[in-house]
């Protein structure tokens, strides 16, 4: 159960201005005036201590601005991906929220909380219904991680779904807290199609996550008080993503959720809720 001091926390979120907040949080995020950003930079980096050998650029003044720092490329060798044959990856460092089987439609939150593929979806009826009794993983984005999110497995784009939301935080005390919270979050939806059923890669929004942005051109968040649609099968901008390539980022941190169809894959075991992980790492088969 939530502590005191985190029940004022929640309560403190339901009359944050929080989309107000956000884009406060992304002009500065994206200032370019080097006391600015440098300053923006180095509290932070000491603030989370980030690791910046790992990063392809070591020196954290060389951004241009914080957002650039905070979507950080690393060294090529710094996330291997698993070489286990048949291995999802993981898509993003942080730590697991929680994973496993989907029951019927319904989706653990937390313990005692549960929310519905169709809520989580919005409209996409039909990619919903493909999830029925499938896996997922909810991986949390700590400030201190890696921002960008990569692909599980190859995977075919076929349909970019954005939807307005709430901008509740994220982190473990308000999914214990917060009903239905990655359902009512803003949040970017990505389909795919891989060689073995469906999976969709499910980037949500959150308090002072200045923006999400996908590896190719077209939708991006916050995209308007309307959810947007793109059909890349229909527009002819379908595209094959491989396995551990990149698919996304977060301007500052947050969540995402994967979900396979019941033949797609199986997440492992080992990705048990509280778990840290790295991008790359052997995440199941398929």
């Amino acid at each position: 159960m939530p502590t005191l001091t985190e029940k004022a926390f929640i309560a403190l979120q339901h009359v944050t201005p929080q989309h107000l907040l956000s884009r406060c949080v992304g002009l500065l995020a994206s200032s370019r005036v080097s006391w600015v950003k440098n300053s923006f930079i180095g509290w932070f980096a000491n603030r989370y201590q980030v690791n910046m050998a790992e990063a392809a650029q070591p020196d954290p003044n060389a951004y241009a601005s914080f957002n650039d720092f905070f979507t950080r490329a690393l060294k090529a060798d710094a996330r291997p991906l698993s070489q286990k044959p048949h291995s999802l990856v993981c898509p993003a460092d942080g730590e697991i929220s929680q994973a496993g089987r989907i029951e019927g439609r319904a989706i653990l939150q937390a313990k005692g909380r549960h929310y519905s593929i169709q809520a989580l979806l919005g409209e996409d009826r039909d990619w919903a219904e493909r999830y029925i009794d499938g896996q997922f993983a909810t991986v949390y984005l700590s400030p201190k991680d890696y921002h960008r999110v990569h692909m599980p497995c190859d995977g075919r784009l076929v349909k970019t779904h954005y939807i307005p939301g709430k901008l509740f935080s994220v982190n473990q005390a308000t999914a214990a807290g917060v009903d239905r919270l990655f359902a009512r979050n803003e949040r970017l939806i990505c389909h795919f199609e891989t060689p073995s059923g469906p999976m969709s890669l499910v980037l949500v929004g959150a308090m002072i996550v200045a923006g999400i942005e996908t590896a190719w051109p077209g939708i991006s968040a916050p995209a308007g008080n309307q959810p947007q649609k793109q059909d890349h099968s229909a527009d002819g901008t379908e595209r094959q993503l491989l396995r551990g390539e990149e698919m996304g980022r977060f301007l500052l941190g947050s969540t995402v959720i994967v979900l396979l169809g019941p033949n797609t894959g199986q997440i492992s075991a080992d990705m048990r809720a509280g778990q840290p992980v790295q991008m790359g790492q052997y995440f199941g088969t398929y």
